[in-house]
């Protein structure tokens, strides 16, 4: 664990923690790391629902199956960012989603069960990481809201110029780099990869986008403080 201890400490849910009371926390909270290659599941819909994970190296993509057989990504996380922390802390019996290493990746699994359940020395950091947890599950309903702002386009057209007009305002630059392939991001935006593709060129041709790969240009917009 050692070796991945600065990440732990810029990690959002371990702010404010000193080394010795981290390294505490970890054991109260059954903390396992666990290394996986890419492309293999991290966690599987219908597990138990029980720990949350954060992202230590790597990146993590969480995906769900609908009834009709379609995939949908509900996001990819990098090094500091958790998955499965809404599931585990609602007490959800199994878990409705799947999380994949989209690269080899080592995550930090934690046991939400002692969450509620004060440790022995009622730790200082016990009560930061309940403090922590509470602004990084309002962080991810922000960007759940802005996700459902995408998918109310009635186009694809409108769909993905919203989340990438999104993304632009984000960062304050015309350019954005994707963190999906183009099967993903078709996922994401719940269309079909083809169509996704001929939207694309579409707009390329208008001059609208300018795109390589997974970086987009926004010909439309300007850079902050231009």
């Amino acid at each position: 664990m050692q070796e991945y201890l600065g990440a732990l400490q810029r990690a959002a849910l371990f702010q404010g923690m000193e080394e010795e009371e981290l390294l505490a926390l970890l054991d109260c909270m059954g903390g396992a790391l666990r290394r996986y290659p890419r492309g293999t599941a991290v966690l599987q819909a219908g597990d138990p629902a029980t720990h949350l994970g954060v992202v230590l190296s790597g990146k993590v993509q969480v995906s769900r199956i609908r009834a009709d057989g379609q995939r949908i990504v509900m996001g990819e996380m990098g090094p500091g960012r958790l998955f499965a922390e809404s599931y585990a802390c609602a007490g959800a019996d199994s878990l409705p989603v799947s999380v994949t290493a989209s690269a080899d990746t080592a995550v930090l699994l934690l046991d939400c069960r002692r969450l509620s359940t004060p440790c022995a020395s009622a730790c200082k950091a016990h009560g930061k990481l309940i403090h922590n947890l509470l602004w990084v599950l309002a962080e991810k309903n922000l960007f759940l809201s802005g996700k459902l702002d995408h998918l109310s386009g009635r186009t694809i057209r409108e769909r993905l110029l919203s989340y990438l007009e999104a993304e632009a305002g984000r960062t304050g630059r015309t350019t954005v780099v994707v963190p999906f392939d183009r099967q993903a991001l078709a996922d994401y935006l719940c269309v079909d990869r083809s169509a996704l593709s001929r939207t694309i060129g579409q707009l390329q041709r208008e001059g609208t986008l300018e795109v390589q790969g997974r970086r987009f240009r926004l010909n439309n917009l300007s850079e902050s403080g231009e």
